[in-house]
């Protein structure tokens, strides 16, 4: 019996989608998944053809349920170290530092690793209905990860995710400004996602990443040191090429060719 790959990953028109593809595990983070979404960002950031990323699940209810607890627990008893000891990156740090903008179309509800899935990313459609959160408190786990959701969400709010445990509804997380759109069903979080990932693909793509890379420097260096930061790190977006084709091909009244470069 052939196995289905945990990791689904493809790309079309420079844009990338990465599935979790674990339905009957509610699309839970085993080891081997962890280990295939560390290598996928790799290459998608040695890839120049790929723009954007689209970060969704095989459809099951769950977008991701987070850590797989059956396989944390067998590793346990067999090996007597902890699921965390023996992954390559535990806490999913390797995603925070891709280059390209990643787009959270979450099928499902999300918890514990679910949502270090959404907050690692840069744009968020949730599913009418559906609830996430920092469950880590209700099985005597943690949740260091969680701490750049302070500059995501209210204080007051993610201390009480993170000290009750309870799951949040994404109508809620909405208007609170995490999550970007709120759609009715499945198939409409992944229209929004693609919908957003073909507008991203279609601007100058060095534009795009300094954008991203700046916004995500600033919550670590603060607002005059990131403001610095970011001066310097357009002055080669201004230096390139794509910077005197935008205008160009604004003026002859045509589509951009960008270069990348």
């Amino acid at each position: 019996m052939t196995t289905a790959p945990e990791v689904l990953y493809s790309v079309d028109q420079q844009i990338a989608t990465i599935t979790l593809n674990r339905p009957a595990q509610r699309n839970a983070l085993s080891i081997a998944a962890g280990e295939q979404l560390y290598d996928l960002w790799a290459e998608v950031d040695a890839d120049p053809s790929v723009r954007v990323v689209i970060l969704t699940a095989t459809e099951c209810g769950t977008f991701c349920a987070g850590m797989d607890l059956k396989e944390a627990a067998e590793i346990k008893r067999t090996r007597g170290c902890d699921i965390l000891d023996v992954l390559k990156d535990p806490f999913y740090e390797r995603m925070r530092s891709v280059k390209k903008p990643i787009i959270a179309a979450m099928t499902g509800h999300f918890a514990a690793g679910g949502m270090v899935l959404s907050l690692n990313s840069d744009l968020r459609i949730g599913m009418a209905g559906t609830r996430g959160g920092i469950t880590e408190a209700k099985i005597g786990r943690g949740s260091p990860w969680g701490v750049p959701l302070a500059w995501m969400l209210p204080q007051p709010i993610l201390m009480e995710m993170t000290l009750t445990g309870e799951m949040v509804s994404i109508e809620r997380l909405y208007q609170l400004g995490f999550v970007n759109y709120v759609e009715p069903d499945a198939q409409a979080v992944r229209d929004r996602a693609l919908a957003l990932a073909t507008r991203i693909r279609d601007n100058a793509p060095l534009s795009v990443m300094a954008g991203k890379d700046s916004i995500l420097k600033a919550m670590t260096l603060g607002c005059d040191a990131g403001f610095e930061y970011a001066k310097e790190l357009y002055k080669k977006v201004y230096a390139s090429a794509d910077a005197i084709e935008g205008p160009r091909a604004f003026s002859e009244k045509r589509a951009p060719q960008w270069q990348g470069k």
